[in-house]
C-alpha cells in the first residue's frame, strides 16, 4: 500500500493543482476536495480572486488553541503604490470588536462584580424608565414601560430591543465620549420587549463597554489592554494606530461603477485622522484595528476554554456563556454574547469582510483579514475556499 501510494504522488500533486484551480471559481458552499498540502496551498487558493479584482489582498491564518499552524498574505495592501499584503498587516476589524468586549465583560462576571441577569441600570442609572414602543406612524408614537428593564444578558446578545445606534452618533460612530455615546443610547426607546426578539444592536454592546468602565473604576480602553491584549500579547490591536501601524494598515477597496474591478475608498464609519485620540473615541462595538496574528490569540484563547499559555484569562463557564446560543431557538439569527454561534462553532464578521471562526469540532482558529466594503459575493466565495482548504489541510 505505501509502495503504491509513494508511486502515486507525482500524480496526486498534479490533481490538486486541477483541484485548487477549480475550486476558486465554486460556490461557497458544496465544496469538497482532498487536502492540500501545507499554507502555500491554501494561499494559492485564494490567488485567483486577486488577479480578477475580487480581492486587493488578504491574509489568512490557521491555528490550533496553542499553536499557529499557517499563516499566508496574498494581493495588495495598496494596489496603486504596488505594496504587498504583509502576515502583520493591519485591519480594521470592526464587528470582531463585540466580542473582546464581550470577553471582558464576563472577566467582571468571574469576579462576581458583574451579573448577566442584573438590569443595566443597576449600573447606568440613565437607564432607568427606559421605554418601549408600542405604535409608531407618520403622526404619533406611543410609549409604554417594557415588560422588565433590559439586563446584561441582553445588551450582549442583540435582544434588548435598543436601535442599532442613537441619532447623535453622526456622521461618524466614533465621535462621542463613550459616555456620552451611552447616554445617548438610554434616551432612545426599546424597539421591541427585552428578550423576544434578536435586533443587531452596536447600542447595547457600547452599553456593556459603558458598564467594564463604572464597574472597574478605570476607562474601558484601558481595561480592555489591561486585562486582554496584555495578557495576550495582542500589542498591534488598538482604536487608534501609530504612525508605525499605519504604514502596515491595509487599504480599504470597493467595487467600482462598472463592477469590472476595485477601486479605494475610506473607512467610512470612522473620522480621520485614526490616530487622533483628541477627536476620536473607543467604540466598543467596532472601533478596534488589529492583525490576522494578534485575532488569533483572542480565539485561540476561547478555543482553549479561557486558558492562553497556561494563564486562565476566563472561567470555563464564562466561555460557555460566551459560545452558547442566547437567542430563541426559533430565531434564525444564533447568536451567543457577543459571537455569533453555530452548531460546532463560534466566531465574528466585521464590515469591511474580516472574519474569526473558532470550529470546536476541528479543533481550529481561522482568520481571514480583507478591508473590502460591501461583503461581495465573490469575496465570500474567496473566503469559503480559504476555510474549506484550512479545515482540509488540518482539521480533524
Amino acid at each position: 500500500m505505501l509502495r503504491n501510494m509513494k508511486n502515486l504522488r507525482p500524480y496526486m500533486g498534479i490533481r490538486m493543482g486541477l483541484l485548487l484551480f477549480h475550486m476558486a471559481f465554486l460556490p461557497a458552499v458544496g465544496i469538497a476536495l482532498e487536502a492540500p498540502e501545507g499554507s502555500k496551498t491554501i494561499s494559492s487558493a485564494v490567488v485567483p480572486f486577486v488577479d480578477r479584482k475580487a480581492l486587493a489582498g488578504a491574509v489568512m491564518l490557521v491555528a490550533t488553541g496553542d499553536k499557529v499552524l499557517s499563516v499566508g498574505s496574498v494581493g495588495w495592501s495598496d494596489v496603486a503604490a504596488h505594496r504587498p499584503m504583509r502576515n502583520d498587516a493591519l485591519f480594521w476589524i470592526a464587528s470582531q470588536s463585540k466580542a473582546m468586549t464581550a470577553a471582558c465583560v464576563m472577566m467582571l462576571v468571574d469576579e462576581g462584580r458583574v451579573r448577566l441577569d442584573d438590569p443595566v441600570e443597576k449600573y447606568l442609572p440613565e437607564f432607568r424608565d427606559q421605554m418601549l414602543v408600542v405604535e409608531r406612524d407618520a403622526d404619533h408614537t406611543l410609549l409604554r414601560k417594557p415588560a422588565h428593564p433590559i439586563t446584561v444578558r441582553e445588551i450582549l446578545s442583540h435582544t434588548s430591543g435598543l436601535p442599532f445606534s442613537s441619532p447623535m452618533e453622526q456622521p461618524t460612530l466614533d465621535g462621542m465620549p463613550l459616555r456620552d455615546a451611552v447616554r445617548s443610547h438610554a434616551m432612545m426607546p426599546l424597539q421591541f420587549q427585552p428578550g423576544t426578539k434578536y435586533q443587531y444592536s452596536n447600542a447595547g454592546i457600547n452599553t456593556a463597554g459603558r458598564v467594564i468602565e463604572v464597574v472597574s473604576g478605570m476607562a474601558y480602553e484601558q481595561f480592555m489592554t489591561l486585562r486582554l491584549f496584555k495578557p495576550l500579547g495582542m500589542k498591534d490591536t488598538t482604536f487608534w494606530p501609530n504612525a508605525q501601524q499605519i504604514k502596515r494598515l491595509a487599504k480599504s477597496y470597493k467595487p467600482n461603477q462598472s463592477k469590472t474591478g476595485l477601486e479605494e475608498t475610506t473607512i467610512t464609519q470612522l473620522r480621520y485622522p485614526l490616530s487622533d485620540r483628541a477627536s476620536r473615541h473607543p467604540m466598543p462595538a467596532g472601533g478596534l484595528f488589529s492583525t490576522a496574528g494578534d485575532t488569533a490569540s483572542f480565539c485561540q484563547m476561547i478555543l482553549s476554554g479561557g486558558v492562553h499559555k497556561g494563564r486562565r484569562l476566563l472561567s470555563e463557564e464564562s466561555i460557555k456563556q460566551l459560545t452558547t446560543r442566547q437567542t430563541a431557538p426559533d430565531l434564525k439569527d444564533g447568536y451567543g454574547l457577543g459571537l455569533a454561534v453555530g452548531p460546532d462553532w463560534c466566531g465574528h464578521g466585521g464590515a469591511y469582510s474580516t472574519n474569526m471562526q473558532i470550529d470546536h469540532k476541528q479543533g481550529l482558529v481561522l482568520v481571514w483579514m480583507v478591508q473590502h466594503n460591501g461583503f461581495p459575493a465573490d469575496g465570500a466565495r474567496a473566503r469559503a475556499v480559504f476555510e474549506q482548504s484550512a479545515k482540509l489541510a488540518y482539521g480533524k
